[in-house]
């Protein structure tokens, strides 16, 4: 996976994104996280890879202080026409390069988007990077099983899936352990599919 790559991928895929993961199991999966969300008002959040805006849809976003950002303009533009009259931050921005300081936000929600990057290490480090301390990350993303390798099976269909602009082989372990220092996991949830979807949230140490 590559970005321009992921631009020609969601570029095609925005036009029926919505049919696939804003209903069914992923449109139950997400209300579930979102109902137990530990918002505050007035808090500043970054959805990184904010996608069509479907998880905007899941809260009352007038109470928050919202950026959203994202890679896709064909998907973004589609999240900024479903809130117009919004006055959430909408922008076009790397995840791996994102361009807001140190400790910006309060929440950085990362659904389906540590899987579809090119470099999930150096998006993960960047949003530690702009968190505060005392920050949480929510993450919501499909991930190898816990200290266990892959199956064959799946490494077989990984480059071939990996066309498709995403990954079923990434370890959040080996994600956390080069940050694990700064970070504590305060939970993590088997969601959907025997455990492979799984919600994470951490909090910033330090």
């Amino acid at each position: 996976m590559n970005n321009t790559w992921n631009k020609i991928i969601y570029k095609i895929g925005s036009s029926f994104y919505d049919k696939f993961f804003n209903t069914g199991i992923f449109l139950r999966a997400r209300k579930r996280i979102f109902q137990e969300a530990p918002f505050q008002s007035k808090q500043k959040i970054l959805y990184v890879g904010i996608g069509t805006g479907a998880d905007l849809e899941l809260i009352d976003y007038v109470d928050y202080d919202i950026t959203a950002i994202d890679y896709s303009p064909d998907m973004l533009n589609k999240a900024i026409n479903k809130f117009k009259h919004s006055t959430i931050k909408f922008l076009e921005m790397d995840a791996q390069k994102m361009a807001f300081e140190d400790e910006s936000f309060d929440y950085i929600v990362a659904n389906l988007i540590l899987s579809v990057v090119p470099d999930d290490n150096k998006c993960f480090g960047e949003m530690i990077r702009v968190l505060k301390k005392d920050g949480r990350v929510l993450i919501f993303d499909k991930f190898a099983p816990k200290n266990q390798k892959i199956t064959l099976t799946k490494k077989l269909l990984r480059p071939f899936i990996s066309m498709l602009g995403t990954d079923i082989g990434r370890s959040f372990e080996d994600l956390f352990k080069q940050n694990e220092q700064r970070l504590k996991i305060i939970k993590d949830d088997p969601v959907m599919l025997s455990g492979m979807y799984r919600y994470i949230e951490v909090i910033k140490l330090n």
